[in-house]
């Protein structure tokens, strides 16, 4: 598989989340410049400012409103931007909102990093939120599940959380020491989660049973994960400068992309079946599957 790349932003930006829109567009958060842009199917890049340039915009997904919705980690805010350019933010205080998924209620969930809950927004920006008891957890991304819930991995708890649409909460620990578990996708019916601290990729079930895989490379620091048309999922590999894909068997493979040190972060598959990633270094790259 060989990728393209397609350079966005001023230099230094630092493209973070990557999600497909509904029109055909591919989104990313600015995590440097406070900023969430769209590279449309012509590909011109339009960016917008949606904080403070010190803000942090992270995740960026399609939202159930015709919207994107997106956190901004510093900025302690969850942000909504239509595609007329108009932008809203919800305060969440304190709380360093990092990991956001919309839930099968058709609201918003997301981590907040720094008060150890999770929060739930609906599309008009009422927010709850759910203490994890689960002190400096740290947890990080979050998904909708196969079994109604909501799943997100606890970096520094070493753990596998779930919470119901109720708020109530189960975690289930990493078998790995001190694997620091960050992304997390739902495909078929399990669980898919990357282990930065240990170089594997974790599979979970509905019922808490955990199988884990390492990388032939344990030191390229798998960051994010997300699944394919043809049952498989693609990760990131930070360290290394690669997107890896893992069969429903475990069978691993990793691809190179056109620059080894360019940071790879978030990543999305869009409906016509192209993997696209944020590069940290200024730029979104491309392959078809």
């Amino acid at each position: 598989m060989d990728f393209a790349e397609v350079p966005i932003g001023e230099p230094g930006c630092g493209p973070y989340g990557v999600a497909a829109g509904v029109d055909g567009e591919v989104w990313c958060t600015e995590v440097h410049h406070g900023r969430v842009g769209r590279l449309g199917p012509d590909g011109e890049y339009r960016g917008s400012q949606v904080g403070p340039v010190d803000s942090r915009p992270t995740v960026i997904v399609a939202g159930p409103d015709e919207a994107m919705w997106f956190s901004l980690y510093q900025g302690n805010r969850i942000g909504r931007i239509g595609f007329d350019g108009s932008v809203r933010g919800f305060g969440v205080p304190d709380a360093n909102p990092y990991g956001l998924a919309v839930g099968p209620d058709s609201a918003l969930w997301f981590t907040a990093m720094n008060t150890d809950r999770i929060g739930r927004i609906t599309t008009d920006g009422t927010i709850s939120e759910f203490s994890l008891d689960v002190p400096g957890g740290f947890p990080s991304m979050i998904t909708s599940g196969p079994d109604g819930a909501l799943w997100f991995t606890l970096n520094q708890a070493n753990a596998i959380g779930r919470i119901t649409l109720q708020g109530a909460v189960r975690t289930f620990p990493v078998p790995t020491p001190d694997a620091a578990p960050v992304g997390i996708a739902a495909h078929g019916d399990a669980l898919w989660f990357v282990e930065i601290g240990a170089g594997q990729i974790g599979r979970i079930t509905p019922e808490g049973d955990i199988t884990e895989h390492p990388l032939p490379d344990r030191g390229a620091r798998p960051h994010a994960i997300t699944g394919a048309p043809d049952g498989s999922c693609y990760f990131t590999e930070w360290a290394a400068g690669r997107v890896g894909r893992i069969t429903p068997d475990g069978d691993i493979d990793a691809h190179a992309l056109p620059h080894p040190n360019s940071e790879p972060h978030g990543l999305t598959v869009t409906p016509d079946g192209v993997l696209w990633a944020a590069l940290e270094t200024g730029s979104l790259a491309w392959a078809k599957i």
